[in-house]
């Protein structure tokens, strides 16, 4: 990264790693076999002061780069702890850059301080169940009636859903206008009418909360709107290359996790008199994996130099996003493979990696919408 060698990240750095390995090493295994994050584990990491690091400071925060931030989420995937870099991606990585580019001050002072200290956990809900993709599909709604909106619709598939007390919802307020109609609101979970469904159980990602939730002529006051009605669509796209950006980030770590646990088991793995480690087969593998890895890593670090200076586009975070997803399903793939039949046992980490990577091509923009935005940057519409 742009700011790699600087000693303050550096210092950073080491304290993320050390908070990792005391707060979280201990328990994951006991989080995934719960399949659910313990919601206090929020304000454990609001009290580290890791969550909303490069918000402006006067909202409690550390008031540092986007580095960082990517940085904490990096540390976490090389650990395997990609379940964790979810959550802490959707409430750090893209809702609080969403109101504090959008939001008025009041709604910054409202909620970012909240979100900093962990008493406050986030969500963004987009996703539908007839409208994953294709957002100009969406059916949920909201209706101006006096000084508030009344919400109806459902969403699916939300990370953080189950302890979310604030989702940025996605609706259409004019649903005659398209993608033109969509506004984003605030909603505080605590108001009557609305509900999650139990939490969705999932192939992979099993402490990573993901629900469905429900609202019911759920009446939300209109200073809850973020930003301006019918520019929804607008925002979504100018903020989705950082969500992508940590799309990425998780996938480049990812595999390199699985890289260093595939390393250290064809080390010590003997077959036919010597460690597997010294077949040409597994070398070569080894070395192609490496290199897969470090070139997507380089694509990360050039994209996130382009996002600092403002300069990264949708086409770029595309092309990262389809990259580095891609190359990690790959190097995970070949990882499991190397161990042989203790791959496909829960007793190796390598499986839990398999399982956790999958969704990476699927979320956040399918590599098939990946490919057709790409695509229109070379030959149009």
């Amino acid at each position: 990264m742009a700011a790699a060698n600087s000693e303050e990240l550096e210092m950073f750095r080491d304290m993320v790693v050390r908070f990792l390995e005391q707060e979280v090493v201990p328990v994951y295994d006991d989080w995934e076999r719960d399949h659910l994050m313990p919601k206090a584990f929020w304000r454990t990491m609001g009290e580290a002061g890791l969550l909303l690091v490069d918000m402006p400071e006067q909202y409690g925060t550390a008031g540092a780069e986007v580095d960082v931030c990517m940085m904490i989420q990096e540390e976490m995937c090389k650990l395997g702890f990609i379940s964790l870099a979810s959550g802490y991606g959707i409430h750090s990585n893209i809702v609080a850059p969403y109101i504090n580019n959008i939001a008025t001050e009041q709604q910054k002072e409202q909620w970012l301080p909240k979100m900093a200290s962990g008493e406050t956990v986030a969500a963004i809900a987009m996703t539908e169940p007839g409208a994953g993709s294709d957002l100009a599909g969406m059916r949920t709604n909201a209706v101006k009636d006096g000084d508030e909106y009344i919400l109806n619709g459902s969403k699916t598939f939300i990370t953080n859903g189950v302890h979310a007390d604030l989702v940025i919802v996605c609706a259409k307020t004019d649903p005659s206008a398209g993608s033109k109609g969509i506004s984003l609101f605030l909603v505080d979970t605590s108001l009557p009418g609305f509900s999650r469904g139990k939490k969705i159980e999932k192939m992979g990602q099993h402490c990573s909360d993901t629900a469905e939730l429900f609202f019911s002529d759920m009446r939300i006051p209109a200073n809850a709107l973020l930003g301006e009605e019918g520019k929804g669509f607008i925002y979504l796209m100018e903020e989705l290359p950082r969500e992508r950006l940590g799309c990425a980030t998780h996938a480049v770590y990812l595999a390199e996790c699985a890289l260093g646990l595939a390393a250290s088991y064809v080390s010590e793995r003997k077959a036919f008199g010597q460690a597997v480690s010294q077949f040409q087969n597994t070398r070569f593998k080894l070395a192609s994996c490496k290199t897969e890895i470090e070139l997507s890593k380089a694509l990360l670090e050039k994209y996130i130099g382009l996002f600092k200076e403002g300069r990264m586009t949708t086409e770029h975070a595309s092309i990262i996003k389809l990259a580095s997803t891609e190359m990690s399903l790959k190097v995970i793939d070949e990882c499991l493979q190397m161990h042989g039949g203790y791959g496909y046992t829960d007793e190796y980490p390598i499986s839990r990696l398999y399982r956790d990577a999958r969704v990476q091509t699927i979320y956040a923009g399918t590599s098939e919408i990946m490919r057709e935005v790409i695509a229109r940057s070379v030959v149009g519409r």
